[in-house]
């Protein structure tokens, strides 16, 4: 959104110390802050002839630019005045009121060409106040344009009287001539004329080729051919004569009803007409344009130079196309520095935002450059975007090994450690120190953002361990074979001693075996006598028991012959009679 600019009154923009010129560096501050489009109306005129007040009015203001009852001339150099434009949005009015020609208290006229010669280079609409009417001495003092044929060139072209057009007008402003306290009759051979036919009657050639008509023609050329868009007002005076020194207080009601009309048509004439200003090209000058014009113009003319328009558009496109490049860089810097984290995890990550910013750079120079025909200052731009590119790769590069050393330090300290320690200082120590490294390798690979040079500083990282790790190995193996020394000569004892173990072994071994044989020798003796007892015993009670059964085999035999003997002796008696003989065998 275009900064709209509220300057309260008017201030200096090109001070006259009758040595030089002088820029003030407030102004150009104003002006380096419209945005904006500007249309530039500029007057120039005798002094003390009112036109302070007209830039008033157009400013829209009672007061303003300075306006003196006497004599004394009161602008000095060229004074600005911007206000936002009554009629064109989105653009601003510069208003530019200079100091007044032929004072008389000037001691160098030399200073009135310079500030005639800045008014038409500044302005896109050029007011050209005089007095009374259009004479010889009005168009005399606009000789300060043929002066101008060389200050305002577009070419090399040495005479004007070639009646040649012009490479390029359309920078130059158009023309409108003001004609104070006019009392002629606007006709012309009776017949009624106006005012814009009274100013081109007045610049008509003479016919001739005499030096005295050349000398005639030549200041009406000069107007013809650079300012082909003319247009005239002609005011009545504005009150009576004695209330001119307070014309700046007077209201409208107090001035001539004819004059208040002019004044209106000739305001309505420059809000509606005046052009934005431009330059060769059809490139439209902004506030930081027209601050650069000032710039160049007021040194080239200080310097003794001839501002050649060509030079000045050349010079004011060297100006902003380097501004645009610096805001092309500029943007870069705050978008790289707002997007980028460095380090990057890849190279591509970084290269994607550079070619985002560096399309973003190159927009902003393509709208802010122009005249760049050559693209000379966009191929600057792109050799420093790409040195921007090679920089901040550099830096992530950097950023990259200064992070990873960081990590590196943090994650393998605790080892270093343990190293110091001597933790690793024993047989096998080497292969753990290589089992740690590894896991702290890992560790380090997992780490987010270690960037482009994770790798590589790891690797060098390594390689600067490589030493440490020899010697680990070496002590490692020293240990080791003592180790194993120690170990053979432990195992060869412990092989001794078991072998002796082994043969004591063997010897209870055989003297328990020897005593177990013994005892089941003893056992066995013991059982043969039990058996043999126990022989004779079961003997004894074989012979016993069949000596038992003998008897009562015996017993039995005997007891049967008795009970066959008693059988018989019942069946004999039951066959024969009883005796007492009988019964007492049978009792």
């Amino acid at each position: 959104m275009a900064v709209e600019i509220h300057m309260p009154e008017p201030m200096c923009l090109i001070g006259n110390n009758e040595e030089q010129l002088v820029a003030n560096q407030e102004a150009l501050k104003v002006l380096s802050a419209i945005t904006q489009p500007v249309v530039v109306v500029a007057i120039v005129g005798l002094y003390r002839t009112g036109k302070s007040y007209l830039m008033n009015k157009l400013a829209g203001k009672e007061k303003g630019f300075s306006v003196g009852p006497t004599v004394q001339s009161h602008t000095k150099g060229i004074w600005m005045w911007c206000v936002p434009h009554p009629q064109k949005p989105d653009h601003t009015l510069v208003l530019l009121d200079t100091e007044g020609l032929g004072d008389v208290e000037k001691t160098d006229e030399k200073s009135d060409t310079q500030i005639f010669a800045l008014a038409i280079l500044l302005s896109s609409t050029f007011v050209y106040n005089t007095m009374n009417k259009i004479d010889q001495g009005a168009i005399d003092l606009l000789h300060n344009v043929t002066e101008l044929t060389d200050l305002l060139r577009t070419r090399n072209s040495s005479e004007l009287s070639e009646l040649e057009e012009p490479a390029d007008m359309s920078f130059f402003p158009d023309l409108v001539w003001t004609l104070r306290d006019f009392y002629l009759g606007l006709e012309t051979n009776g017949h009624a004329i106006t005012s814009d036919e009274y100013l081109e009657n007045s610049l008509k050639l003479k016919q001739g080729s005499d030096e005295r008509t050349q000398t005639f023609n030549l200041p009406r050329l000069c107007i013809q051919k650079f300012f082909p868009v003319r247009k005239c007002f002609v005011f009545d005076s504005p009150t009576h004569r004695n209330k001119l020194s307070q014309l700046q207080t007077l209201s409208s009601e107090e001035l001539s009803s004819d004059f208040v009309q002019e004044l209106s048509e000739f305001c309505s004439h420059i809000f509606s007409h005046s052009k934005t200003k431009i330059l060769p090209g059809g490139i439209q000058v902004n506030g930081p344009r027209l601050e650069s014009l000032v710039v160049t113009y007021v040194d080239a003319i200080n310097s003794g130079a001839l501002p050649c328009i060509e030079n000045t558009v050349i010079t004011l496109a060297r100006r902003e196309n380097s501004a645009a490049v610096q805001k092309a860089i500029t943007h870069y810097d705050q978008q790289m520095s707002q997007r980028v984290k460095l380090p990057t995890e890849t190279l591509q990550e970084l290269l994607d935002l550079h070619r985002t910013c560096e399309s973003e750079a190159m927009e902003i120079f393509l709208k802010h450059s122009f005249k760049d025909d050559n693209q000379c200052f966009q191929k600057e731009l792109e050799t420093l975007l790409s040195a921007k590119q090679d920089e901040i790769c550099k830096k992530n590069v950097e950023a990259s090994a200064d992070h990873c050393s960081t990590l590196l330090e943090s994650i393998f300290k605790p080892l270093e450690q343990e190293v110091a320690g001597g933790v690793y200082a024993k047989p096998g120590g080497h292969n753990l120190y290589l089992q740690k490294m590894e896991q702290l390798k890992a560790q380090y690979r997992q780490q987010p953002g270690k960037g482009t040079q994770a790798e590589e500083v790891l690797q060098k990282y390594l390689k600067a361990k490589e030493p440490l790790s020899n010697t680990i190995l070496q002590t490692d193996q020293a240990l080791t074979a003592k180790e194993n020394q120690r170990k053979a000569e432990q195992a060869r004892a412990e092989a001794a001693r078991a072998e002796a173990q082994r043969l004591e072994v063997i010897r209870i071994q055989e003297e328990q075996k020897r005593a177990e044989q013994e005892r089941l020798h003893q056992e066995k003796l013991k059982q043969i006598e039990i058996d043999r007892a126990n022989f004779r015993a079961e003997q004894q009670r074989i012979r016993e028991q069949r000596l038992q059964e003998q008897a009562a085999k015996i017993k039995a035999e005997q007891e049967a012959q008795l009970r066959q003997l008693n059988e018989q002796l019942q069946n004999a008696r039951a066959t024969s009679y009883h005796s007492p003989n009988d019964e007492c065998i049978l009792l």
